[in-house]
């Protein structure tokens, strides 16, 4: 990959005194150390003189992929065409595929075999159709080239995975994926319920499935959209934030999701019960483990009577 902006490159101190080791490097984009040695990370192909600007909080903005930007994963590359609605366009070759959703596809050549992909659990794909997600997922299979887009303004974010690695996120985040990453959703447990008048219903803040991906055998290689900015933070084992559960992105297997609910003092509430239907919704996340959220997001509901939520964590103050 490449960048935008070249400034200097980024050091992982293994000494003592902080200085820093003259072959160690760790890429801004995938977070892979290596010993600098080669133009481009061995993991991801990002170019190794881009600095990981991290604030003193541990935040670093996930770079944007410039236009005309050329990955590769394995033997599958692709090129990154357009910076205000991006589009992936791949060069498969002979035994390489990809999968996406349905509305992703933008165009294909004639040679490209495009097939919808088998689900195994039947019932799990009727509670995914249940909760208004997306149901037909497309496997486009090489020789041939293909451009997907999620026909948004946004970014796109790269997301490299080693064997093993497995990351969740956000349905509505996936774009598409390298075939030996292995694709499943779960529930997510994160909701709350709470009256409304004389009903009662169920909210759930993250939604109620997040996808995952784990790479099988050998590295693969995971691309979402993000409507907005994009900021990462790798989370200590005893590191813990708070996050609108709207801006989520993606994260690591390894990292927690809990609720946590604020109730603010207000000059206009009567009693304490009338304090318990105001409060503020935050979502939890425990390292360790890398995190990813977007600066456009819609704030959690807050009004109403909570009947129960989900295991979290309440503060009065």
């Amino acid at each position: 990959m490449t960048a935008d902006r070249i400034t200097e490159p980024c050091y992982v101190s293994d000494h003592a005194d902080g200085r820093p080791p003259v072959s160690t490097y760790r890429c801004r984009y995938c977070r892979h150390v290596h010993d600098g040695s080669a133009p481009h990370c061995p993991l991801c192909g990002a170019p190794i003189d881009i600095t990981a600007r991290v604030t003193d909080s541990g935040w670093m903005e996930q770079p944007m992929i410039a236009d005309m930007t050329r990955l590769r994963c394995g033997d599958t590359r692709c090129q990154i065409a357009g910076t205000i609605v991006p589009v992936v366009e791949f060069d498969l070759g002979r035994g390489d595929w990809i999968y996406f959703s349905l509305h992703a596809l933008l165009w294909t050549d004639a040679v490209t075999t495009v097939r919808t992909m088998a689900y195994v659990n039947a019932d799990a794909l009727r509670d995914r159709q249940t909760a208004g997600l997306s149901v037909i997922m497309l496997e486009a299979h090489g020789p041939g080239h293909i451009g997907v887009s999620d026909n948004h303004a946004g970014e796109l974010i790269a997301v490299p995975l080693g064997r093993g690695h497995q990351v969740l996120a956000h349905p509505s985040r996936f774009l598409c994926a390298t075939g030996n990453v292995a694709y499943d959703w779960q529930r997510t447990g994160i909701h709350y319920r709470k009256w409304r008048g004389a009903e009662r219903e169920s909210e759930y803040p993250i939604g109620r499935y997040h996808d995952s991906f784990a790479a099988r055998d050998k590295q693969g290689l995971l691309l979402l959209h993000s409507p907005g900015n994009t900021f990462v933070r790798d989370l200590g084992a005893d590191e813990s934030i708070l996050v609108q559960p709207s801006s989520l992105v993606y994260w690591d297997a390894t990292v927690n999701l809990a609720l946590h609910l604020e109730h603010p003092r207000n000059a206009g509430v009567p009693n304490a019960n009338d304090r318990q239907n105001y409060r503020i919704i935050w979502l939890r996340l425990g390292g360790p483990g890398r995190v990813a959220v977007q600066s456009v997001y819609e704030p959690a509901e807050s009004t109403g009577k909570l009947d129960h939520f989900s295991f979290g964590s309440i503060r009065m103050w």
